[in-house]
């Protein structure tokens, strides 16, 4: 099913109430909205339960005889084991706080899209089956019996959630819906109810180190080629080195950023800056073909995958005997390792606190988990006067930028991606209050949502997010929205297309290695080949 012209969706939303009682609204799996089910195969391959085939369409989901079961024992498990969860199936009040935050109950006018509602479909659960008062008075007390259709409803719904937190900046209990959401994952995991993009990545992570499943070979290969690009570009080829055993760093990436429009000229922003550091200062920085992936897709998953795969980074660089691990522009990656990583996989004592050999600054914040993000480090090299930045060859853009939810609200980095663009750009324009920050609106496809198949949802999430880039497009005539996230940029490329399309996708670091001057080099172009400005006729 095509999805909408823009005119079409955007007249289409309405954010009227039904007549019927939101647990007597029947459940419409539209296409468009939803994502195809995990190979079996895939699930097989981690060892998760349940794996066959079956089609969320579809009356019959052929789910396991003892499935309700399994659900609810899950849920007693995890009220146990995870306070916070817990706590907010105890505490919400319902106020409403919450409800108009969601970038997909702006976008698609949905009731259930409400992070206040989205929760009741499992807090009504747990107040059915597992308290006395639910049990009791039932609906009165805001509780119903699990059945398929509840479990449907769920699924439908819990996968039209890209965690990003938003809802929580405004909540006065501080009730993470991002929380309730995992844990509402893992328990459709526990009955195969798992989505194709995230159960191949996963699968592909745990077997390749990649979520694309590509070898070390063809890893390696398509950085070689990123490289031959640079070479047209400036004249000067980076020679990165592999697997190094006692490097100084380990550099770890979402694998979007080697394989995949717009992240390919981030990643050649990377080699640019890698190259100039290695010439004037001597830094030694290898990549890994193992661990060639930063985005953690057990995030999306379970709490044992997103510990298990978090694990792979630092077993390669006590394998390499680095001293500490350098980030790329992701997402999920920073937000498991800010948030989750003491507790999952421990501080990795064989490390160093991260300190820049060419500073001197130690990087106090990252004690246990000795891995920092490429934004702080090249923060830290601009400020101390290391790089020689000519910012008029970024005049053609005029830039904005996307907080990226994770790395914004997960981890508090708002100030050193501006600090960045400030130094490379004379062009920064910022996107009004409420849309920036820890306000920022999500990408609209996060947390595994980005396949092709639910287009129409996407671009109902991304809405809220478009609309602010359309005000300062109008206003200011930014041409460039920048961000520091993978997944951003393969679905802000898509939304802006269909909103803005008019507005290109960048990393930050593009834009850097355009402004980076490289001894020797011979430049006339960006590194997508458009002619730098003043170099137009030559």
């Amino acid at each position: 099913m095509a999805t909408p012209k823009p005119d079409v969706l955007y007249r289409n939303i309405s954010h009227h109430p039904p007549e019927l009682d939101w647990m007597d609204v029947p459940l419409e799996i539209k296409p468009g909205r939803y994502c195809y089910a995990a190979d079996p195969s895939a699930l097989e391959a981690v060892g998760m339960p349940n794996a066959r085939s079956w089609n969320p369409t579809d009356e019959d989901w052929k789910l396991p005889e003892n499935w309700k079961e399994t659900f609810l024992e899950g849920m007693k498990d995890r009220l146990e084991r995870f306070r916070s969860f817990k706590v907010f199936m105890d505490i919400c009040v319902r106020c409403g706080a919450c409800a108009d935050k969601c970038h997909f109950f702006i976008g698609s006018g949905d009731p259930k899209n409400m992070p206040v509602l989205r929760a009741e479909l499992l807090r009504s659960v747990y107040r059915g089956e597992m308290t006395k008062a639910g049990q009791i008075l039932g609906r009165m007390a805001g509780g119903r019996e699990l059945n398929e259709k509840v479990l449907k409803e769920i699924w439908y719904y819990y996968y039209q959630c890209t965690e990003c937190r938003r809802c929580s900046v405004y909540c006065p209990y501080g009730i993470d819906q991002a929380e309730i959401t995992i844990i509402g994952r893992e328990l459709l995991n526990l009955l195969g109810l798992q989505l194709d993009w995230i159960g191949k990545p996963v699968a592909n992570c745990n077997r390749l180190g990649n979520h694309l499943g590509l070898p070390p070979h063809t890893f390696k290969d398509n950085i070689d080629f990123l490289c031959d690009d640079i070479e047209e570009a400036t004249g000067i080829k980076p020679e990165p080195t592999f697997n190094k055993k006692g490097a100084d760093i380990l550099f770890i990436t979402p694998s979007g950023d080697v394989f995949a429009e717009p992240g390919i000229f981030t990643c050649m922003g990377y080699l640019v800056l890698f190259h100039y550091l290695q010439e004037e200062y001597g830094l030694d920085i290898t990549w890994s073909t193992y661990a060639s992936e930063g985005g953690n897709f057990g995030f999306f998953t379970s709490h044992e995958m997103m510990k298990k795969l978090n694990a792979k980074m630092y077993h390669e660089a006590e394998r390499l005997g680095v001293k500490w691990i350098l980030g790329g522009e992701c997402g999920h990656m920073w937000r498991v390792l800010h948030q989750y990583m003491d507790t999952m996989n421990g501080p990795p004592e064989f490390l160093d606190v991260p300190v820049s050999p060419i500073t001197g600054t130690r990087f106090d914040h990252a004690a246990s988990t000795k891995m920092i993000h490429i934004v702080e480090f090249v923060a830290d090299l601009i400020k101390h006067k290391k790089l020689p930045i000519d910012k008029t060859r970024n005049d053609h853009l005029k830039v904005t930028f996307h907080d990226s939810c994770n790395p914004s609200r997960g981890m508090g980095f708002l100030e050193e991606p501006r600090y960045v663009l400030n130094n490379i750009c004379n062009n920064f324009y910022e996107m009004p209050e409420g849309t920036i920050k820890e306000q920022t609106f999500c990408c609209g496809a996060g947390s595994g949502l980005n396949p092709g198949e639910n287009e129409e949802l996407r671009m109902m999430g991304g809405l809220p997010r478009a609309n602010a880039v359309k005000f300062v497009r109008d206003r200011k005539g930014v041409n460039t929205l920048a961000n520091v996230c993978a997944i951003d940029r393969a679905t802000l490329s898509a939304s802006m297309d269909y909103w803005v399309p008019d507005v290109t996708v960048c990393g930050v670091h593009e834009l850097l290695a355009n402004a980076l001057i490289l001894p020797g080099e011979d430049r006339q172009t960006d590194l997508r080949g458009e002619p730098l400005p003043g170099k137009e006729d030559e």
